[in-house]
Order: C-alpha cells, then sequence, then structure tokens
C-alpha cells in the first residue's frame, strides 16, 4: 500500500464533506450536452459523477440536448439542415425526427444511470405537461416548431425524486394545442431549475467557462456575482454562443436558483471538480452577496 496515495484520497474526501454536508437533501440541475454526448468514455464519466451526488445524498436531475445526434439523423434521411441565427429550423418532417432522436437519447442515459445502481426515468417535456410553450421566432422570423417555454408545472418531476428516481428529460413542449416543439436545451434546464427551486443548476459545455476576453483563455473567470456579470454583457465581453448561456445563468439566479456552474463538459468528473473542490474547475455565478469560493463554502 502507498501510504502517501491513500493520504491524498482521503484529504480529497475531507476537503468534499462540506459540500455534501452543504448540499444533501438539495435539488441540483445537470444541463448535458456538447461533447460530453458524444463521446462515450465523457458519457460514461457524467453519469457516473452524476450517480455519486445521487448516492451521497443530492437530488440530481439530467436535462439532455441532441443537436448533433438530431443533424446526423437529418442527414441519414437525405433532409437538409436548416439554421437561422443559430436556431434549427423545424418543420413537421424535422420535428418528428427530433423527438425521436430525443428520446432515443434519453433512454440510452436512462439505462447508463440504471446499470450503476440508481433508478432513473426518462420523460419529455410533453409528460405532465412540465414545458408548456409557445412558438419561438427568430428576429421576427418563423422557424417552424421551435418552442419558447412560458410555464414549467415541476409535479412530475418532483414525484419522482419523491419516489428516489433520478429524472432524466428531454427538451421537448407542447403548446396550448398538444403540438410538439423543441425547445433549446439551455433554456429548458433553466426553466425547470427555476421551477423546482434548484439549489444548484449546471451547464456542461464545450468551452472552460466565462473568459473576460473572450480569445483568451487565461481570463476565465472563477466567480461573478449578478452585477457583475449584467456588467459584462453591457461593456460587450460576451458573444457568440455564450451570451444566451450567460442571460439563462442570470434568471435562473434572479429566480432563486443559489449557484449556476458553467463548466467544460469535457474534462473528465467535472461536476465533481467543480462541485467538492474548494475552487472548482469552471465559472460559477452567484446572487450578489452570495458566498465565495474563497469563503470555503459553495
Amino acid at each position: 500500500m502507498n501510504l502517501d496515495v491513500e493520504k491524498s484520497k482521503a484529504e480529497v474526501l475531507i476537503e468534499a464533506l462540506p459540500y455534501i454536508q452543504k448540499f444533501n437533501r438539495k435539488i441540483i440541475v445537470v444541463k448535458y450536452g456538447g461533447s460530453a454526448m458524444v463521446d462515450e468514455e465523457l458519457k460514461k464519466k457524467v453519469i457516473e459523477d452524476v450517480v455519486l451526488l445521487k448516492l451521497v445524498g443530492f437530488k440530481p436531475i439530467i436535462v439532455h440536448g441532441g443537436g448533433k445526434e438530431i443533424s446526423k439523423w437529418v442527414d441519414k434521411v437525405g433532409m437538409e439542415t436548416h439554421f437561422v441565427n443559430g436556431l434549427r429550423v423545424t418543420d413537421v418532417p424535422t420535428m418528428e425526427i427530433a423527438e425521436m432522436v430525443l428520446n432515443r437519447v434519453n433512454k440510452s442515459l436512462v439505462s447508463l444511470v440504471q446499470n450503476l445502481g440508481v433508478e432513473a426515468c426518462g420523460i419529455s417535456g410533453k409528460d405532465g405537461e412540465i414545458l408548456k410553450v409557445t412558438k419561438k421566432l427568430s428576429n421576427g422570423e418563423d422557424i417552424g416548431f421551435v418552442g419558447e417555454v412560458n410555464e414549467v408545472n415541476p409535479k412530475l418531476i418532483l414525484d419522482l425524486i419523491e419516489n428516489d428516481f433520478l429524472p432524466v428529460i428531454c427538451p421537448v413542449g407542447t403548446d396550448e394545442n398538444g403540438n410538439s416543439y423543441n425547445v433549446n436545451a439551455d433554456d429548458a434546464a433553466c426553466a425547470i431549475a427555476k421551477a423546482v427551486k434548484a439549489e444548484k443548476l449546471a451547464f456542461l459545455t464545450d468551452i472552460e467557462g466565462v473568459y473576460r476576453d473572450k480569445d483568451d483563455p487565461g481570463t476565465l473567470i472563477s466567480e461573478l456575482d449578478l452585477e457583475e456579470a449584467h456588467e459584462l454583457i453591457k461593456d460587450g465581453y460576451i458573444g457568440g454562443g455564450m451570451l444566451p448561456k450567460l442571460n439563462n445563468c442570470i434568471d435562473a439566479v434572479e429566480n432563486g436558483v443559489s449557484r449556476v456552474h458553467i463548466m467544460d463538459g469535457r474534462i473528465p468528473h467535472c461536476l465533481l471538480l467543480e462541485i467538492f473542490t474548494n475552487n472548482g474547475i469552471g465559472t460559477a455565478i452567484l446572487s450578489k452577496g452570495g458566498e465565495h469560493f474563497s469563503d470555503k463554502d459553495k
């Protein structure tokens, strides 16, 4: 036995203890997307992280996307993928494919969770009318069955958690006429986190976090309070795909989520590193006056 190695393992567990104590029985929403959904090894590690969170007392919820997989299947059937301002144009055939693919991804994630000994239940935003939506326009242009979440009914999700299931949710919602709509997974995760009064919301992305200079990884910001986040956007430091993501984070914190994390899902076990270590690895957005890493208490 290498005693130094064993001592290091013990120190890691002790460092995690305060966070396990603080967030015991608290809800954490994990928005799962990006490369971590495509790479099988990364996928396995993400699911291991979420299962561990469940087993140490957290109440995790997975909200997942599937954009790359949808594009693959659209190509397979000989259709063309069109985007307007970064949003997929979703006609009836594309919506049928999207729903099929998202449900397929959903059940594969459920199987991974259950193979690790935790009961999971895969649902879509249509079940229990979780995600009620209206048509989303892109700068006034109709892009088909793309939904804007305007109401969340959390009852089914909370019932599953209460019965010790880990909910795995794909972002398909319905309008008042029962039509199905594809919903941006970031938007869905944010709306669900607010509705279930989550303690934490974690976004797994293909970037380390928020940069003060988007072209310089050395400017990664570990923590932002709401005022600082608004200032970064106002001063033009945030652009591209990070802008709507950061706006979602701000919205979640302003509506009661204690802390939102943006982290690089390509880093193995990124969730554990961000949640259970004193300094974390991504960017955390917190309310004004919220606890900082320097407080040794996330």
